[in-house]
């Protein structure tokens, strides 16, 4: 995050929730990195967790993908007596830490074959009550390929969640990609009246594909949705979900600073690189392109 973030202690950061970690993220003006992990997967390495080696190569927000509020669990992290495992999670790495939950649309025009969603990763008021209890400080309300997740199903938990947590949480918001729905693939997947629905429900941050990771969505397409949230108080993550993740550092790069020329406030990187997690030197080169090494390498050190 910016300069006045990376001051902040683990302590004072770990707890910051709702209005407060939004303008946080405002604060640090296009340099706040998320990394998304797919939690029950094993880890790259034998003794460290994925989350912790997000962490050291300077992530300021680790996303808990395929987390099942009822059956909790992150490979590589073992909970203290009393402890929730999203709670060890941020003891053990220092970083905000979020959730994926996801809403499933009831009859959509389906593209493949459609997967069906456990109980306890659903976009439900009584799931995000779950991980907020459990130590969540924000939810991205998003779908995994194959799901089945559309617009307007996204609008409905937004609501939903809102309305049950208040301003205690930061819900996050869209799509990566077309989630198996035929009518929202390419540059269909967001327009403007999707995102005044999704701030009217109650969304903090809306989510959009990085430039160059759907077909037909450009710096300039992105940059129309960042200046229209903007307008409106609200805040964007650009998203690398298309396993781009996995690509040379070039590329990422590239798309690094793409995002920040079309105005995004959080840079997330997928966990399709290898297992469950983006390529390490990724995460790494997504930092120094947009902060540069004095900012990332004071991350990546600064103690817990």
């Amino acid at each position: 995050m910016s300069e006045r973030i990376l001051d902040l202690r683990p302590e004072k950061l770990l707890k910051l929730q709702g209005n407060a970690l939004v303008e946080s993220i405002r604060t640090a003006e296009g340099r706040t990195i998320l990394s998304e992990m797919v939690c029950p997967m094993m880890s790259m390495l034998y003794d460290v967790s994925n989350p912790e080696l997000a962490a050291g190569l300077g992530a300021d927000i680790v996303l808990l993908n395929l987390y099942d509020v009822y059956k909790p669990n992150v490979f590589g992290i073992t909970p203290l007596q009393g402890e929730s495992v999203i709670e060890a999670v941020k003891r053990l790495s220092g970083r905000v830490v979020g959730v994926n939950l996801e809403p499933v649309a009831s009859d959509p025009v389906f593209m493949g074959e459609k997967e069906e969603l456990p109980l306890g990763r659903r976009a439900t008021r009584e799931n995000a009550r779950l991980a907020y209890e459990q130590g969540a400080q924000l939810i991205t309300i998003t779908g995994n390929p194959k799901v089945g997740v559309d617009n307007q199903t996204i609008q409905h938990a937004i609501a939903e969640i809102r309305s049950e947590l208040g301003n205690d949480i930061v819900i996050i918001a869209g799509k990566m990609h077309a989630s198996g729905i035929k009518s929202e693939a390419a540059e269909n997947i967001i327009t403007e009246q999707t995102v005044e629905k999704f701030l009217t429900a109650g969304a903090d941050i809306i989510l959009v594909p990085a430039p160059g990771t759907v077909p037909g969505i450009t710096v300039e397409f992105i940059k129309r949705i960042c200046e229209y949230v903007h307008q409106h108080g609200a805040l964007v993550m650009t998203t690398i979900g298309t396993s781009q993740e996995g690509a040379d550092t070039q590329t990422i790069k590239s798309i690094a600073l793409n995002c920040k020329m079309a105005g995004t406030d959080i840079h997330h990187i997928g966990d399709a690189g290898y297992a469950g997690f983006a390529i390490p030197e990724n995460i790494l080169a997504y930092s120094i392109a947009i902060r540069g090494k004095r900012h990332t390498f004071r991350r990546m050190a600064m103690r817990i």
